[in-house]
C-alpha cells in the first residue's frame, strides 16, 4: 500500500499545484496502478484526467502514471474490472498539446494508437509536456544505445 499512498499523493499534489481538471474516483484508479507498478520503478508525474473515448470523455476518468520506465493509465470501471496501459519509450511516437477555453488536451502517439487526454488543468500542460519530452529523450537515447 506504500506506492498506492504515493500515487495517490502525488495525484493529489498536481492537483492542488494546477487546479481545474475534471476528474473523479481517483483513489480507485491509483489502485489500479498501484497493483502494476514494479517495485523499482519511482514516479515521475500522475494526475488524473479524461481518456477520450468516442465522445462521452468527461465519464472515462483515468490516472496517468509516468514513472522511470513508462507511461501508464489505470482505470477502476464502476462496477467490476479495470483497464491499464502501459507505454513503453520504443513505443512512443510524439505528443501533441492543445489548449482550448477551458481545459487543455494531450494527443500521445503510439506505434499502434493515439491516446487522447482531455479535461486537463490549462496551467498544467506546460508542466506535463516538459516532464514527459525529457524522461523521452532520455529513454529513447538509451533504447537506441542499446540496439546497436
Amino acid at each position: 500500500m506504500i506506492i498506492l499512498r504515493k500515487v495517490y499523493e502525488e495525484v493529489k499534489k498536481f492537483e492542488k499545484n494546477y487546479p481545474g481538471e475534471l476528474c473523479w474516483r481517483l483513489r480507485s484508479h491509483c489502485k489500479v496502478v498501484e497493483s502494476y507498478i514494479d517495485p523499482d520503478e519511482e514516479i515521475l508525474l500522475a494526475f488524473g484526467c479524461q481518456k477520450y473515448f468516442k465522445g462521452a470523455s468527461i465519464f472515462n476518468s483515468v490516472v496517468f502514471v509516468l514513472t522511470n520506465k513508462r507511461i501508464m493509465l489505470g482505470k477502476k470501471k464502476l462496477l467490476v474490472g479495470s483497464t491499464l496501459y502501459s507505454i513503453t519509450p520504443d513505443m512512443y511516437n510524439d505528443m501533441q498539446i492543445y489548449k482550448g477555453l477551458l481545459w487543455g488536451k494531450i494527443t500521445i502517439d503510439t506505434v499502434k494508437e493515439e491516446i487522447k487526454l482531455t479535461h486537463l488543468a490549462k496551467s498544467g500542460l506546460d508542466k506535463i509536456e516538459t516532464v514527459i519530452t525529457n524522461f523521452m529523450i532520455e529513454a529513447k537515447k538509451q533504447y537506441q544505445n542499446n540496439s546497436k
